[in-house]
């Protein structure tokens, strides 16, 4: 599927704000979609609505770093009910979660993107059509493998020359 990865490109060591998608095996651990934009009953049962005042928070000092929060909140988060469509459903992977490490990244999910090609802020994002497809296909703990070598291949090694 054609996918958008984070402006700092794919990195082996995830910071918060660096922009980078974390490579590595990352299951997904929760759907959270928006109720007034996507009818539960396309989506699996244990996808969870998320409520007006629903936050992520993203503050490496917040005991609460890398968790789903509730207004008010006095630490910086962002809103899961955005104006725009990006978090109208959400793929909620394992990436520093549930016991957060501060400073090494927080909420990485999948969720729409903004146009092909555009890049996000370290998340995976994709066609809302293809997130949709593959929300319905998914079951908890489905592992997503974001590699840095095209396919997960590895660079071949070069033949040495032989000398006669």
């Amino acid at each position: 599927m054609p996918c958008t990865i984070g402006r700092g490109g794919i990195v082996p060591d995830k910071r918060e704000g660096d922009g980078g998608t974390p490579v590595g095996r990352h299951e997904i651990v929760a759907m959270l979609y928006r109720p007034d934009r996507i009818e539960q009953r396309r989506l699996p049962r244990w996808a969870v609505p998320i409520r007006p005042g629903d936050l992520w928070s993203d503050d490496v000092a917040d005991p609460e770093y890398n968790q789903l929060v509730a207004a008010p909140h006095d630490w910086s988060h962002e809103s899961l009910r955005r104006p725009d469509p990006l978090y109208d459903l959400i793929l909620v992977t394992d990436w520093n979660w549930p016991d957060a490490l501060p400073g090494r990244g927080s909420a990485i999910f999948l969720h729409s993107w903004r146009r092909p090609g555009a890049p996000t802020a370290g998340c995976i994002g994709l066609s809302r059509h293809n997130l949709l497809w593959l929300a319905r296909r998914l079951t908890p703990r489905t592992a997503l493998r974001v590699n840095d070598q095209p396919w997960g291949l590895r660079a071949p090694k070069r033949a040495e020359p032989t000398r006669t």
